[in-house]
């Protein structure tokens, strides 16, 4: 197969790393195009004012791989990669292995998801991997389920317009519990800036937060279906999560439909002003 591997930690993370060598060794065609440096939070960002820059990159990965180091962002990366750097589409687009967790609504502001999500736009079957923790080093596990889960997504088809969101538990591959598909859960953080002063005596903020998980707000006849992926994470779970990007709320269309006071009624135009009538036309 022809994958494309992407990422938002950039050139030299070790995750990209492993995922290319550990797809290459498999014996896929893997072409790497990348961000030059950390990307992380940037969404589906695109560089729209200022040009964008590929370089050649050489000796970080397997042999077999061809590699750029891209200026832009995760998203940028995706899009050159396709329509301007590469002489085939790819069959497969992945994105990762981000270093940390992408669960839950952290996917509204992921570069690793917005990669993926590029390749949605574009046709081509996708997915987004992620190693749920910020320190740990261990990427192979997720590696080497990414192999597996190609292998069983040429074999199997996904529709259309389908991402496969991948979380993988930091934990030895003997203690992952199984496989969880896995309903998009809530995980809502309690913003805090962090004031400062510079030596010029200027104000400035870091922004920093505390990530909590909502794991009612889900409606019932969900939770009991599927587990939400922050909740099977936490049980070594590798979780599954189908994304699309057609973000309508279909259960709402209806409701919408039915109320009066969205129809348009055109303001009533106003008299003319004595001046305005007394103006020869």
């Amino acid at each position: 197969m022809k994958i494309l591997v992407s990422n938002d930690d950039g050139i030299f993370a070790l995750g990209i790393r492993t995922l290319a060598n550990t797809l290459a060794a498999a014996g896929h065609d893997v072409k790497v195009v990348c961000p030059d440096r950390e990307r992380s939070a940037t969404g589906h960002g695109l560089t729209l004012h200022k040009p964008i820059r590929a370089e050649a990159v050489t000796g970080l990965f397997h042999p077999s791989v061809q590699a750029w180091a891209c200026s832009g962002t995760p998203a940028d990366c995706v899009k050159l990669a396709i329509w301007a750097l590469l002489d085939e589409m790819p069959d497969f687009v992945v994105s990762g292995i981000n270093h940390g967790s992408n669960l839950g609504t952290d996917v509204l502001y992921s570069g690793t998801v917005s990669a993926a999500m590029e390749g949605i736009i574009e046709g081509i079957p996708a997915i987004a991997l992620s190693l749920a923790s910020y320190t740990a080093q261990e990427f192979q596990p997720a590696a080497d389920f990414a192999v597996q889960l190609i292998h069983q997504l040429i074999q199997a088809p996904l529709s259309d317009g389908c991402l496969l969101n991948v979380n993988v538990p930091a934990v030895p591959a003997s203690a992952i519990a199984g496989v969880a598909i896995a309903h998009q859960g809530v995980r809502r953080y309690i913003d805090v800036f962090e004031k400062r002063v510079d030596p010029r005596g200027k104000t400035y903020y870091w922004l920093s937060g505390e990530a909590i998980e909502d794991l009612e707000s889900q409606p019932p006849e969900i939770t009991a279906q599927t587990p939400l992926d922050v909740h099977a994470i936490r049980q070594n779970y590798i979780t599954v999560t189908p994304l699309q990007y057609n973000l309508t709320d279909v259960s709402r269309l209806a409701t919408l439909q039915s109320l009066q006071q969205l129809s348009w009624h055109p303001p009533a135009s106003p008299a003319p002003s004595k001046t305005e009538q007394a103006t020869p036309g």
